[in-house]
């Protein structure tokens, strides 16, 4: 039985952006403005529409209680978020400067964080009420705001990694030969909100030569017996995301199929075991790569290895080659090497893995082994 998750609270919520306050003033920032977006649902557990032209805005300034600006005739809404209860609503409407409203809450002269997918609309309005004001991107300014994850986060990505498995099991057991690539990416879609997501971010179905794309988006390719065919999906259950990938085989492969998915299976779980606490994230990168290119495919691996999750299904941290920052207890973040041979075949794996205290654990236990389909 699938029960809910337990709520987070409106104390959470006040944590949060106590949290997020004190990082922008170590930074030597007087504060943080947060857009709609996973930002806003992280630190308040509002989720408006992103894409309107009125402005939404979650003002957090030194000395000043938080307050979020919003139009009138989504403030019933705004009220009812679970983060609502520590927050100041100011609502304003239609014809009146919703910019104003938002910088009599700043201090002139200020330096703010900014929500990375605020409109320009927005931040040049604000530009125009405070113009000695100066902006920073709040992934460059505070990468870590939303990295490091508490027990109840952790349980709901938990809980979606455990979806995305029975999802891959499913899977394995419908027909591939014959069928079209978006109809298996269809398939995967079903299984994914039959196993409790809200929301299906992709499905990624590369078959043959097309599994040599990373990011190949299902296509009308008939999938035939003797392909190869990388499957990498997720998106979100209870807030927070999945993502896995798995390559299978149609029919029995080949010996050269089945040395390179071993490696790349090799280089998983090196990768998985390196992390732990206080390593730099770009080692976990280097643990994949280093046993790739042993084998003589180093220039076949052209991703990173890993990045972020949580509200959303990429983020930060990274894990790639010049990223320094330590790895932290309850970071969680894929772990995914590859290799692409152009106009043959691909192999990808890949697990969501949280750092513990003295290691790692990785949220997904579908078999990693290459699996035969038919």
């Amino acid at each position: 039985m699938d029960l809910a998750p337990e709520p987070f609270t409106a104390a959470d919520y006040a944590a949060r952006m106590d949290a997020a306050l004190h990082a922008a003033a170590e930074a030597g920032l007087d504060g943080v403005l947060v857009a709609p977006g996973p930002d806003l649902a992280h630190l308040t557990g509002y989720r408006p529409p992103a894409e309107t032209e009125r402005l939404t805005l979650l003002v957090l300034a030194a000395d000043r209680d938080p307050v979020l600006v919003v139009p009138a005739l989504e403030a019933p809404d705004a009220a009812a978020a679970p983060g609502a209860a520590v927050l100041g609503l100011r609502d304003w409407v239609d014809g009146k400067n919703p910019y104003r409203i938002a910088a009599e809450r700043l201090p002139a002269g200020g330096r703010f964080a900014v929500s990375d997918n605020t409109w320009a609309l927005h931040l040049l309005g604000l530009q125009r009420e405070l113009p000695g004001t100066s902006y920073t991107p709040l992934t460059d300014a505070l990468p870590m705001l939303r990295a490091v994850k508490d027990r109840r986060e952790l349980e709901r990505l938990a809980a979606a990694g455990a979806a995305a498995d029975a999802a891959y099991a499913r899977i394995l057991e419908v027909p591939f030969a014959g069928r079209r690539e978006h109809e298996v990416a269809a398939d995967l879609a079903a299984l994914l909100r039959e196993h409790g997501h809200s929301q299906v971010d992709f499905t990624v179905v590369g078959s043959g030569p097309n599994g040599a794309n990373p990011h190949h988006e299902a296509g009308d390719r008939v999938i035939a017996r003797g392909d190869m065919v990388v499957l990498d999906f997720g998106g979100l259950k209870h807030g927070y995301g999945s993502d896995i990938s798995r390559t299978v085989h149609v029919g029995e492969p080949t010996a050269e199929e089945q040395r390179v998915h071993d490696i790349v299976r090799e280089a998983q779980r090196a990768a998985s075991a390196a992390v732990r606490p206080g390593i730099a994230c770009q080692d976990v990168d280097r643990a994949a790569r280093a046993v790739i290119t042993e084998f003589g495919y180093g220039d076949r691996f052209i991703h990173r290895t890993g990045h972020g999750i949580g509200v959303t299904t990429h983020e930060p941290p990274y894990m790639v080659e010049g990223e320094e920052q330590p790895l932290v207890p309850g970071m969680c973040f894929s772990v995914e090497p590859g290799i692409y041979l152009p106009g043959r075949f691909g192999v990808r794996i890949e697990d969501i893995v949280t750092v513990t205290e003295d290691g790692g654990r990785s949220l997904n236990a579908a078999p990693r082994e290459l699996a035969v389909v038919e």
